[in-house]
């Protein structure tokens, strides 16, 4: 996963977590609306400045936005264990 999709996969989440539409987030972050779905979308990589303006926007630090999640790992199934 590229650093594209995280902060994609990231500003998605918490702007859907606040309750906050693209054209809401885009007005408290003075972006474009437009340009906040092409994040969401990993079409543009954002800038540092535009990336510390969502996250004040959002509430959390412009680290949470990049913060890739962590990797979930199917379990083995061990001897005995029911398929």
């Amino acid at each position: 996963m590229d650093i594209r999709e995280v902060l994609a996969i990231n500003l998605r989440k918490l702007r859907q977590a606040r309750g906050l539409s693209q054209e809401e987030l885009a007005h408290r972050a003075d972006i474009d609306r437009t340009y906040i779905s092409a994040l969401e979308r990993s079409v543009y990589a954002a800038g540092i400045d535009v990336v510390d303006r969502l996250a004040h926007s959002l509430g959390v630090e412009a680290a949470d936005l990049l913060t890739r999640p962590p990797t979930i790992t199917p379990r083995r199934k061990t001897r005995g264990q029911a398929e």
